[in-house]
């Protein structure tokens, strides 16, 4: 998320919570027996329907979904378009300095495996099932929030029953029934704010994060399997990595080999020439050496 969707969300939550406040009776809204019996209730009934490993892991993925920045389409395909050309002139095992390099662990993986010498078949296996795995976990996290956010509505009418059978014992009292009110009124309120306004929201930053994931991942994959097989055509393999982006944000016009192979150079401090050369150079003193 960019930092338009927090000010936005603040502006929004700030204006929905001044609404309240709008009226004579402002007080009335606030009452901590009815906020008490909506959040006690959501968060024991969750913790009886979820390992508490499994609630820490949600709370964990959660936040990450708010605060941690994913790698654009662009750097990832720029990034695979480096390991292409580096893998022709310097051949796979020259990807382990990659390997090190890179931060995003998904991608490592699959250096890793480029570099240990696994077939084509195994390496698009392996890499399926940690991205079926990645999306099982990631629906169990969103599943807890939204199994949350259908909670905090139903405690909220809990707490309405409450308030109503308070009312009822204070009938004739008028001021047991005005100190009950409130809670039978703003138990309703606070379950449905709390569900709607942020449990389900959660829950869909983990949906549209996991989303974002797996679609960089299934990136990732198809240029690996590609320079696994030794697809270096760089025209063809951006073509199809920039499959993935939306039409406006494709390129115009694809790079061709001479590009990728000058950015290469500056990036590395080294000519593909002086790299030929030397092979040159290795051949023929074997060459040389032969009897």
């Amino acid at each position: 998320m960019s930092i338009l969707n927090y000010l936005a969300a603040v502006f929004f939550g700030a204006l929905f919570v001044a609404s309240f406040a709008l009226g004579n009776d402002a007080g009335l809204f606030v009452n901590l027996v009815g906020l008490s019996v909506v959040i006690s209730g959501t968060l024991g009934a969750t913790f009886l329907s979820y390992p508490i490993g499994d609630i820490r892991s949600a709370f964990f993925v959660a936040r990450n979904s708010y605060t941690r920045k994913l790698p654009t389409e662009h750097e990832i395909i720029n990034s695979l378009l480096d390991m292409a050309v580096r893998s022709r002139y310097q051949g796979i095992l020259a990807l382990e300095e990659l390997e090190d390099q890179t931060t995003i662990s998904f991608l490592r993986s699959a250096l890793g495996m480029l570099v240990d010498g696994y077939r084509p078949a195994e390496v698009q296996e392996i890499l399926s099932t940690e991205m079926h795995y990645f999306r099982q976990r990631r629906a169990q996290h969103e599943k807890l929030f939204r199994h949350m956010g259908r909670l905090a509505p139903a405690f909220g009418v809990a707490g309405s029953v409450v308030g109503l059978i308070g009312m009822l014992t204070g009938i004739g009292d008028p001021e047991v029934i005005i100190s009950t009110i409130p809670i039978a009124l703003t138990s309703t309120l606070y379950g449905i704010v709390l569900g709607n306004f942020l449990l389900m929201p959660v829950a869909e930053s983990i949906h549209a994060k996991t989303e974002k994931e797996l679609m960089l991942q299934m990136l990732i994959s198809d240029g690996v399997m590609a320079i696994l097989q030794e697809q270096h055509n760089t025209i063809k393999l951006t073509k199809k990595l920039e499959s993935f982006l939306t039409p406006s944000g494709r390129t115009d016009a694809s790079p061709s080999l001479l590009e990728i192979r000058d950015r290469y150079q500056a990036l590395h401090g080294k000519t593909i020439a002086e790299m030929g050369s030397r092979t040159a150079a290795g051949e023929a003193a074997a060459q040389a050496n032969r009897p």
